[in-house]
């Protein structure tokens, strides 16, 4: 959950994550949209798939236990197992985040590109030179603390305990680092008889196992749906972050008479709408639903 997530955002989601699955039996025998609406929000939800999928496989073959040393499972990446066998097994492991990498390229003023394997497995060799013999896993921990608290983007080098460090805050260099793409799109709430229009995205998609509202490149292209529809209105624009992409929504309402079936897409009920996983951008339209519900109400 911490990937690509800072530590404020994901607590909550830690914490009902563990209520609703607090052993990997469980996790593995909770259907996938229940994993994904747990997730709803983080993002990168290939994750939550890898996740179910690990569990899956450990109750399979592995009593539900996660053994040591660790077996092959997708999304099991080398700073995920280092972390296991650092924190959970107590092992003299490097753990190496973005936070760590932050921390090594200043403090031995490493130029290196942090984009390329070689690199990653140069500061892992660095890394496993800090880790002592005795309780390894308290400097594996302090060294991504370091990271994340005081070796940050903006660095307050006067409180950091490393004081013979190069201080190269232009550090780490990165050639992969991708820009961001903006996105413009139309999105149709359309209702009828108390069901809402809706798409689910389908595996291999960026939003696999997720759920939004028909959405076009233009305003024009939602009148291409087989579907006599009425303007109700316009609505508020939102803005919605994934992967290399910021997507600005611009929603409008329509009714339509029957909820005619059309290929793609499915008639859900409103009253049950919170029920599903959405993407972050289209989970904010829902509340433009809700609102609307209970004023008709």
């Amino acid at each position: 959950m911490l990937q690509q997530t800072q530590v404020a955002v994901v607590i909550p989601y830690f914490e009902q994550w563990m209520r609703q699955f607090p052993t990997i039996t469980a996790l593995a025998d909770a259907p996938l949209s229940d994993v994904i609406k747990c997730w709803e929000g983080l993002g990168y939800y290939s994750r939550a798939r890898n996740l179910h999928e690990g569990a899956k496989f450990l109750a399979a073959h592995h009593d539900g236990q996660l053994p040591n040393p660790l077996p092959k499972l997708k999304g099991l990446g080398p700073y995920t197992q280092g972390a296991i066998r650092s924190l959970a097994f107590g092992e003299k492991a490097p753990a190496v985040d973005g936070n760590v990498m932050r921390v090594i390229t200043r403090y031995f003023n490493l130029p290196d590109d942090i984009g390329k394997v070689s690199t990653r497995r140069k500061i892992e060799s660095l890394v496993a030179e800090f880790l002592p013999d005795e309780r390894p896993w308290e400097v594996m921990e302090g060294l991504i603390e370091l990271g994340a608290t005081v070796c940050k983007k903006m660095p307050d080098c006067a409180s950091c305990p490393l004081t013979d460090c190069s201080r190269s805050t232009h550090l780490p260099f990165n050639s992969r680092k991708t820009a961001i793409t903006q996105l413009c799109r139309f999105v149709a709430i359309i209702e009828s008889k108390g069901h809402v229009l809706l798409r689910c995205g389908k595996p291999g998609e960026v939003m696999a196992d997720l759920y939004e509202f028909p959405y076009f490149d233009t305003f024009t292209e939602i009148l291409t749906l087989d579907l006599p529809l009425t303007l109700v209105g316009t609505l508020s624009k939102a803005t919605h972050t994934f992967t290399r992409y910021r997507a600005t929504l611009f929603p409008s309402q329509f009714t339509a008479p029957e909820p005619k079936e059309i290929e793609g897409y499915l008639w859900h009920p409103i009253a049950s709408l919170h029920n599903l996983p959405f993407s972050s951008g289209h989970r904010k339209l829902c509340k433009f639903v809700k609102d609307a519900r209970e004023v008709e109400e």
